[in-house]
């Protein structure tokens, strides 16, 4: 569901080389950063369908893709990209990378800058920043949190629950 509306609106950034690249990089659970982010389009779409709120389509849609556009594996430190604060830092990082490549309307870096809300202390400012920042974390939660018969486990073994 809603694979043509990706493709129709953001068919160059689902073919780009470095969108192809993020399937190398984990980012929750089992999940790749390109898995994460087609997640993340898809569900904005659902949100803004189901709550029927009037928005830009095509921004919400290649905000959504690019919002985790940060390029490197924030599970591993070196020199050029120490990782440190990742979930603070990495907004800026991928408005940065996004800009390269692609022209942004003020909506779309307004989704990509500030969908880490409310670590980034200013809140987004427009629907499509506000409904990007609920489906990545809803997203987010359901790919570190896997939900099985009952069951809820964490990555690493942190937490278990199961049903008597």
């Amino acid at each position: 569901m809603y694979e043509s509306e990706l493709r129709q609106y953001a068919d160059d950034i689902l073919n780009s080389d470095n969108f192809q690249k993020i399937k190398e990089h984990i980012q929750h659970g089992n999940m790749t950063v390109n898995e994460h982010c087609i997640n993340v389009a898809k569900t904005s779409l659902r949100i803004r369908d189901k709550l029927h709120i009037k928005c830009n389509k095509r921004d919400l849609i290649r905000g959504a893709l690019l919002h985790d556009y940060f390029l490197y594996d924030w599970h591993f430190k070196d020199l050029k990209n120490p990782h440190k604060l990742h979930g603070f830092y990495h907004p800026s990082r991928a408005l940065h990378n996004a800009q390269k490549e692609y022209t942004l309307t003020k909506r779309q870096e307004d989704i990509i800058k500030k969908h880490m809300w409310p670590l980034t202390v200013v809140p987004p400012m427009c629907r499509e920043a506000w409904i990007v920042t609920a489906a990545d974390k809803y997203c987010s939660f359901m790919e570190t949190v896997h939900l099985h018969k009952g069951k809820i486990k964490i990555r690493k073994g942190i937490l278990k629950i199961q049903s008597i």
